[in-house]
């Protein structure tokens, strides 16, 4: 017998919904956005990206699209196709009137014990601003891939949301042995190590602090990003964590080949434009891409240590 529509969903059917590529793209581009930070903010792949953005998975999960329309800063219903998903996501458990369900009441039990530790010694004011304001959300755009001694792109976008008429204090740690080349804005320092760190003033909207840093020449190393943003409100400072992409490998795959396929693809070279042209002061080499993309492939010289294209 097969089985019901409602069957299916409660044996936990994810809803879907029906999006349109080519608003993607168009979107995307318009904005001047990488398939990289795209993946990077909805968690997927820039393969991924591609395909939603050719049609070739027209319905996905609709949290997903979620995400999406997150990244590029619009509405879900304006990257969707015109047609009515077949399922509907299912209801929320419903709870006695005046009630929160377990997950709300546990998480307001801890904003309530935190807002009366701070008050009890002596940072009411700042507790309260504290609770009231979301921190910004970071995310670090950083390629997978790197020949050794070569210089990468490195990006942190920040979102301010309401904490947007405050500045922000930005940290970056860099793995050991790789060294700051450029960065715009300009860098406020280094506490020691390999500590960067950057004052951004109050502002709104969304900040974006680009850098370029030059790998270690031993091969076969994964190196590590960490950072955060801090927010300083009532003489407090709230600092949370930069997410995104935090591991890179140097194996002798350019950068741009994000795939690490030995080639530069269509749907790689755009992006690679589109950031190098972002960060052009910032050291990085487009001649060298552009004729990896015209060849038929590349391969890395560890001796003459220089990509070899081939013919």
């Amino acid at each position: 017998m097969i089985p019901s529509q409602e069957q299916k969903f409660d044996k936990g059917t994810i809803p879907s919904v029906s999006i349109d590529g080519v608003k993607i793209r168009t979107l995307r581009e318009t904005q001047k956005l990488t398939q990289l930070y795209i993946a990077s903010v909805v968690g997927v792949t820039t393969d991924t990206i591609s395909r939603w953005e050719n049609n070739r998975y027209p319905t996905i999960k609709r949290d997903n699209a979620e995400k999406l329309a997150d990244a590029l800063e619009v509405p879900l219903d304006e990257i969707l196709r015109a047609e009515v998903p077949d399922e509907e996501p299912p209801s929320p458990p419903e709870t006695p009137h005046g009630t929160l369900p377990p997950q709300d009441r546990r998480r307001q039990a801890w904003l309530l014990s935190l807002l009366l530790i701070l008050l009890l010694t002596g940072g009411g004011l700042a507790a309260f601003i504290l609770l009231q304001r979301p921190p910004p959300a970071a995310i670090r755009l950083l390629p997978p891939n790197c020949a050794p001694g070569s210089v990468i792109p490195v990006q942190v976008k920040i979102s301010r949301n309401e904490s947007g008429s405050r500045g922000l204090i930005v940290k970056e740690r860099l793995p050991a042995g790789w060294r700051l080349v450029r960065s715009s804005p300009a860098t406020s320092g280094t506490s020691g190590g390999d500590e960067v760190k950057w004052l951004i003033p109050a502002g709104e909207g969304q900040v974006t602090i680009s850098y370029t840093v030059k790998t270690p020449e031993k091969p076969g190393q994964q190196a590590r990003f960490s950072g955060g943003v801090g927010v300083h409100a009532g003489g407090i400072t709230r600092t949370t964590s930069i997410g995104g992409a935090e591991l890179l490998t140097i194996n002798g795959c350019h950068w741009a080949d994000v795939n690490c396929d030995g080639r530069i693809d269509d749907n790689e070279i755009m992006p690679a434009y589109y950031l190098t042209e972002e960060m052009k002061e910032l050291g990085l080499e487009w001649k060298g891409i552009e004729a990896i993309w015209s060849a038929r492939g590349y391969s890395w010289d560890s001796v003459k240590r220089e990509f070899v294209l081939m013919k």
